[in-house]
């Protein structure tokens, strides 16, 4: 059952991001961002306070608190290049924050790979009804991977309701080095989480967060913790990493360790099995791997758990999310690609207590590129980073073509029924 509601890649999605110039200077040469300064600081106050106006003038209407950005940005600017805030007005600090912004479209060439999960305040609903968090890779100018959100309320049987997205987006900041490549960031005390955008931020990262699998995970001790295991992309090299949040206002993002860290496209389960952590992943670039570790941030080689077995999965097969809970097992979204690189949704039962034996699989794909659905950014391509029970439904939001997100509710009785 797929719901009429699609997104789809939006230009008009814009956040300000820092401008960066290198500092150092080259051949004895004033660097450009000391030349962008003084230039600034040669101006009397009256000039400064004209040439901010334009730029609040062009810029103001299309941002969030956007003097405070400006001011936000001078501060780093005055760090690196040892300014004297005493000596500089707030006007020119402004403008000297302003010449190291750009305004960036987050959003503009790509939404894709959604995952879902409970939001944490699930106070104030009807019975029967959830509110949810979906995360979505966004693409933007260079092909450059974030990581955007939205909110949103399942009532009852197959009604979805997503919350309105806010006239402004912001970046999460305040980055803080935690040592051993991670770092905190936090969304602005002001921001909705549907306005707030992650991204890269380390040399790891710098080329895109790509395909982040969310998952509610309910610790030993009861308490809970939002993780998504995630793939940086430096433009070389990938390897993968988690965010870890308890409010989704301060997210903690850290690179993993060992051999299956190399890979992309892990997914956690939900709770510990048999007293270790597990995985799902394709180590080999080709089949399905489940990987146990006794610590959530080291991941070593996993025992063989699927290989391609119907046309539709022939080249290669992946997880499309973390393993979801049911009576009858772990329900295990994966893809499959066929030929003419074809992706597919499909769809597998693993055994509750020993994940590693596969139960049940459907012969037949889930959801399949067709018609209209095959066109876009990357043709013949459906795929999702993770699903949710919603009663006896499976709620799966899924990518289309990589170019918009589309939704659909599946009976979860039926489904099981129809896997050989």
């Amino acid at each position: 059952m797929h719901w009429p509601l699609r997104l789809q890649a939006d230009a008009s999605r814009v956040v300000v991001r820092p401008f960066h110039l290198p500092i150092d200077s080259k051949n004895g040469q004033k660097s450009r961002p000391r030349r962008i300064v003084e230039a600034v600081l040669e101006m009397d106050e009256q000039q400064a306070k004209r040439e901010l106006s334009v730029v609040l003038k062009d810029f103001e209407a299309r941002h969030w608190q956007t003097r405070s950005v400006f001011r936000t940005r001078y501060a780093q600017m005055a760090m690196a290049l040892h300014l004297d805030d005493d000596e500089i007005s707030d006007i020119k600090q402004q403008l000297i924050g302003a010449f190291f912004c750009n305004e960036y479209s987050y959003a503009a060439a790509a939404i894709m790979n959604p995952s879902i999960v409970r939001h944490p305040d699930q106070s104030g609903l009807s019975e029967g009804s959830s509110r949810i968090i979906m995360s979505v890779r966004t693409v933007g100018e260079g092909h450059i991977s974030s990581i955007a959100f939205r909110e949103g309320i399942l009532s009852p049987g197959t009604r979805f309701e997503l919350a309105p997205e806010p006239p402004f987006a912001t970046a999460a900041d305040s980055a803080k080095e935690l040592g051993n490549g991670a770092i905190e960031v936090h969304r602005h005390r002001d921001s909705t989480l549907s306005g707030t955008v992650i991204f890269p931020l380390t040399s790891a990262q710098s080329k895109g967060l790509e395909d982040l699998r969310l998952v509610e995970f309910t610790h030993d001790d009861g308490t809970v913790e939002w993780l998504g295991t995630y793939t940086a992309y430096n433009g070389e090299s990938i390897r993968s990493e988690m965010i870890r949040t308890r409010d989704f206002r301060s997210f903690t993002l850290a690179p993993m360790s060992g051999p299956a860290a190399r890979n992309k496209g892990m997914a956690l389960f939900p709770r510990k099995i048999g007293g270790q952590y597990v995985m799902v992943g394709r180590q080999d670039g080709e089949n399905l791997f489940l990987i146990r570790s006794n610590k959530l941030d080291h991941w070593g080689e996993g025992e063989l758990l699927m290989t391609p077995r119907y046309p539709w999965e022939m080249v290669q097969i992946g997880n499309c999310g973390s393993p979801i809970e049911v009576d009858e097992g772990w329900l295990l979204l994966t893809h499959g690609v066929g030929a003419m690189r074809k992706y597919s949704i499909g769809i597998v039962l693993l055994d509750k207590d020993d994940p590693s034996k596969v139960i049940k699989r459907l012969p037949v794909p889930l959801v399949s590129p067709a018609d209209e659905d095959r066109e876009g950014y990357v043709p013949n391509v459906v795929y999702t980073c993770g699903a949710m029970r919603h009663g006896d439904l499976l709620f799966m939001p899924y990518a289309v073509a990589d170019s918009s997100v589309g939704f659909a509710f599946v009976p979860i009785k039926e489904l099981i029924d129809a896997m050989v």
